[in-house]
Order: structure tokens, then C-alpha cells, then sequence
């Protein structure tokens, strides 16, 4: 029993370090760490090995040598699946290591094995002389024998018990070994792809379950070959399989091949396929695919490319109306303005008043449409506007902007403080500039009456993971700069509503505007990607916050 646990624990080892194999093989090949799983736990499985080993190896001086020396071989072992791993990545590629170190892996693996076996023929050899032993002992009389087999027989009852637990422990293992096995091929099916093996040598191919269904049978219905799968391949592409067929045999690797299939039912699938050549512990040259069945992604990109020309055809409309507004719908404004303006006052004073009241009527309709018009291009151009990245300072653009206003600011007597300097972005100058004009003016625009404006901008940097609510980048650095006054303020309900198009909160005879300013705001923050948001409570003033990339 002791040579038999000893024997059981070795080819465990040995199963081990296969399991290791063979998931650093299926990870070069796919690069899908999915693989890496027995890689990892094989390490685990190594060390219970060797623990177990140790205890039953205790009493032998020479058994503890040799597993000395297989610990020590396995341990470069891993070093060398370590550094295949390396020099088979992309960016650490390197054929001669990777050959190098996958030659030396089975020179190394031979080696255990050769130790293996030493042990095995050890405990071969100490099982020989205890039954020499045995049999020496029987002969000493009946007595004797009787008692012996006495004692075997409950050794034999300790065995039977003992292998029955084993027996136990290894249906476990083959039931975890079978879910696995069907949950690999649920992935499979799942994910829509499939494994394919082909031995060079012997020109033997191998199709997982999922293959044979991806090409409409049933698994194991046809003996699988390069010519039955051309049979398969559209007509338009058996060129390309053909040619990828002829490089996989010169050259010894699949590239990325995409290509159409016919099922049976002569519906049409898009494939997309690829493999790397492996060299077993034999020698053998096992090419290892996988194929990718991308109809779903392929139909998508067709509606996405539809989707895109409609866009395209979109925003070539959007440039005609831009053309409009600023040509065609502006001249006869222009006009009728300059008639209006013609009209002298002695004309005006032969008029009656109802006549003077629709003068005045259209005088103010024009210009409301001219400013209208204003907005909807500067709108239109925060979208269709090359965006030119430049790298600003912020507080220049600023006093810009209240250069821009200062008419405006002298006569409300308004107060304008910055708090804290801006910083230096990547930004659309003219864009932020205007950023600055709209909420600079939108403040003086709704301050109380009798009370000078007070606007206060500030600036801190801060991170995206404090405001999760609107900024779902986490630990993204973000400048928050904020326009504080202490105008009339509005009611916090219709805190999103203010940055819709055309949106009002008061009537255009209490307030001048379009209902644009703050649209603006929003797509030009948008256009640098960041966010804005504006707080108030009726009587109290506003704050509109506003959220940059560093």
C-alpha cells in the first residue's frame, strides 16, 4: 500500500505539470486567459503533491534525494512555461527564445520523468524484498501462516476501505473533471466558437462538438478533412481558404482569415478563423485553431455603416440649413429692416397710432428674428465646426469674455471677482470663450432689480469619483469652475430643463433671449467632453458648475 500511494502521488505530479502544459498551450494559442486556469492551479496541485511525497518518503534517505531532485527540476520547469509565456506574447515576441525554452521544457520534463520512474523502480525494488521477507516468515510454521493471514486479512479489509475512499475520491474528481469539460463546451456554444486541432504529420484534423454545429450538423456526423471543410466555404472565398490552407502547410501559422460559410439549409454565416503550430513532447507538428462564427458582429457593423451614411446625409443637410440661416433667410431680414429704418420720423408722424404700433411691431419682430438667427448658426457651429484643439489659458479667454461684456457690466454696476486662478487645457478657444460670455451674461441678464449683479468664479481640481452621480469615469482629474451669483434665481425643478433648446423660464417680454444661450453651454462643454450643472433656489441667486478634463 505504500508503494501504491507512493506511485499514485507521482503520476499525480505528473498529471500536474500535463495540466500546466496544457493550459500554457492553449493560452499561446488563443491568448484567452480562460486557458491559464489549469496553468495557475497546477502550481497548488504540485506543492499537495510533493507535501504528501514527503511524508511517505520520510524513512527513506534515498527516495528523499531523488525527490529533492525532481523539486528542483519541476521549479525550472516553471521557469521555463514562465518565460515561453513571455517570448510567445506580442509585445515580448521571440521565436529563438521561445523555441529555446520550449526545447528545454522537454528535455526538462524527460528528466522528471526519468526520476519518476527511478523512484517508482525503488519502491518496486522494496516491495520485492518484503515479500522475500514474507515468504521467509511463512515458512515458519502453521501457527505462523495462520496468524499472517489473520493479519492480512485485515489488512486486506484496511485496503479494501482504504481503496474505496479512494475509489470515492477519484469518482469526485471525474465528476469535476466531466463538468468541466461540458462547461468548456457550453462556453463554446455560448460564444459561438469552436477548436479545431490539426496533427501536420499525419494530416489528421479534429473538430470540437461546437464545430460540427457551427456548420449545421450534428457532432461527430462527417470525418473531418481539409477538402469537406472547402466544401463548406462560400464560393467567393474558397480562394482564400484555399491560399490560407497552402501558407498553414508552407508556413506553419494562421493568420486572422475572414470568410463566408453555406450550412445545409444554404443559409450564410460569416466566419472569422486563426491558429498558431505547436511542437508536442513527441515532436509532432499540432497546428491549434480556433474559429469564430461573427455573423451577429458582421450584420451590426452593416446597420452601423447604414446608420453612419444616414448621419453623413444628416449633417450634410444640417450645412444646407447652416447656408440658409446665414444667406438666404438673412437677406430678406436685411431688407426689411432697411425699409423700416427709412421711414423718417415726419413719414412716422403723418401715420395713426395703430400704424406706428405695427411699425414698431415689425421693427421689434426683425430684430428678435436677427438675434434668433444669430444663435441657431452660433449654435449649429458648436456642432459642425472643425474642433481644433489648442492650448489655452484660461483666465485670458476670460477677460475676453468680459472685455466682451463690459458695456453691459457698467451699466447694471455689476461686480465680477475671480477667486482663484484658471488653469492651462487642451480646449476650442472660441468655444470656451463663448462659454464664458453666456453664463457671465445669463447671470446679469437675471439680476434683481435695484440690486447690482455680483458674479463670483472659482476654480479647484478635483476627481471624478466625488461626483459619481453625473461622471462615471472613476479617479478621472477633472477642473471644477464655478459661476456664482446673485440674481433671481429659478426654481431647482427645472434645473435640467434650462439646458434644452428653446427652453424658457420667462416670457420673452420680461426677459430678452432665444432660449439658446444655455443650450450652447451645454454642447460646448459636451464638445470637450466634460459636464455642467446649475443649482438655484428662487430669490437666492445661482450657481452653474462646470466640469473640464484635465
Amino acid at each position: 500500500m505504500h508503494t501504491y500511494e507512493i506511485n499514485i502521488e507521482l503520476e499525480r505530479l505528473i498529471s500536474a505539470i500535463k495540466d500546466a502544459e496544457t493550459g500554457q498551450r492553449g493560452y499561446m494559442i488563443t491568448r484567452n486567459h480562460r486557458f491559464l486556469t489549469p496553468y495557475l492551479f497546477s502550481r497548488d496541485k504540485v506543492n499537495t503533491s510533493f507535501i504528501a511525497l514527503k511524508k511517505l518518503t520520510a524513512d527513506n534517505p534515498e527516495q528523499k534525494k531523488n525527490l529533492e531532485k525532481i523539486y528542483k527540476l519541476i521549479i525550472q520547469r516553471y521557469i521555463s512555461f514562465e518565460n515561453c509565456l513571455k517570448y510567445s506574447a506580442p509585445e515580448t515576441y521571440d521565436k529563438r527564445k521561445l523555441d529555446n525554452h520550449m526545447f528545454g521544457g522537454r528535455i526538462l520534463m524527460e528528466n522528471i520523468r526519468f526520476k519518476v520512474d527511478e523512484m517508482n523502480d525503488i519502491e518496486k525494488t522494496f516491495l520485492n524484498k518484503s515479500l522475500k521477507k514474507y515468504d521467509q516468515e511463512i515458512s515458519l510454521g502453521p501457527i505462523l501462516s495462520i496468524s499472517l493471514f489473520l493479519v492480512a486479512l485485515i489488512f486486506i479489509f484496511l485496503a479494501y476501505r482504504k481503496i474505496s475512499r479512494d475509489l470515492e475520491r477519484l469518482k469526485i474528481y471525474n465528476k469535476k473533471l466531466l463538468i468541466s469539460s461540458g462547461l468548456m463546451a457550453e462556453s463554446e456554444a455560448i460564444g459561438k466558437f469552436s477548436t479545431w486541432q490539426w496533427d501536420l504529420d499525419t494530416d489528421k484534423i479534429d473538430y470540437s462538438d461546437n464545430q460540427f454545429r457551427l456548420l449545421g450538423f450534428l457532432p461527430n456526423s462527417f470525418v473531418p478533412n481539409k477538402d469537406s471543410f472547402i466544401n463548406f466555404v462560400h464560393p467567393e472565398d474558397k480562394d482564400i481558404i484555399a491560399a490560407s490552407i497552402e501558407g498553414i502547410i508552407n508556413n506553419k501559422e494562421l493568420p486572422f482569415t475572414y470568410y463566408k460559410i453555406i450550412l445545409p439549409n444554404n443559409e450564410i454565416r460569416h466566419f472569422k478563423s486563426t491558429g498558431k503550430l505547436l511542437v508536442d513532447q513527441n515532436g509532432s507538428n499540432i497546428l491549434l485553431g480556433i474559429n469564430f462564427d461573427i455573423t451577429d458582429e458582421h450584420l451590426l457593423n452593416i446597420k452601423l455603416q447604414e446608420r453612419n451614411n444616414e448621419l453623413e446625409k444628416s449633417n450634410k443637410e444640417l450645412a444646407s440649413f447652416n447656408h440658409v440661416a446665414s444667406h438666404d433667410l438673412q437677406e430678406p431680414l436685411r431688407k426689411i429692416q432697411t425699409f423700416i429704418s427709412r421711414i423718417s420720423e415726419a413719414d412716422k408722424a403723418v401715420l395713426s397710432d395703430s400704424a406706428k404700433e405695427y411699425i414698431i411691431k415689425v421693427e421689434t419682430s426683425a430684430k428678435r428674428m436677427r438675434v434668433l438667427i444669430d444663435d441657431l448658426l452660433l449654435f449649429s457651429r458648436t456642432n459642425t465646426t472643425k474642433k481644433e484643439f489648442v492650448k489655452s489659458n484660461l483666465n485670458e479667454l476670460l477677460e475676453n469674455a468680459k472685455s466682451e461684456l463690459a458695456v453691459i457690466i457698467d451699466e447694471k454696476k455689476g461686480n465680477l471677482k475671480v477667486t482663484a486662478k484658471l488653469p492651462k487645457l487642451e480646449v476650442i478657444p472660441y468655444q470656451i470663450e463663448q462659454l464664458f460670455i453666456n453664463l457671465i451674461g445669463n447671470s446679469l441678464k437675471y439680476s434683481k432689480p435695484q440690486t447690482a449683479p455680483q458674479i463670483t468664479i472659482n476654480c479647484e481640481e478635483v476627481l471624478s469619483n466625488e461626483y459619481p452621480e453625473i461622471m462615471e469615469q472613476p479617479f478621472k482629474k477633472f477642473y471644477k469652475i464655478t459661476f456664482t451669483d446673485n440674481g433671481m434665481g429659478f426654481d431647482p425643478q427645472f434645473k435640467d430643463n434650462i439646458f434644452v433648446l428653446f427652453q424658457r423660464l420667462h416670457s420673452k417680454t420680461d426677459y430678452p433671449g432665444t432660449g439658446i444661450g444655455l443650450a450652447i453651454c451645454k454642447k460646448i462643454v459636451e464638445n470637450h467632453k466634460g459636464h455642467i450643472i446649475a443649482d438655484s433656489e428662487p430669490g437666492k441667486g445661482s450657481v452653474f458648475t462646470v466640469f473640464l478634463p484635465e
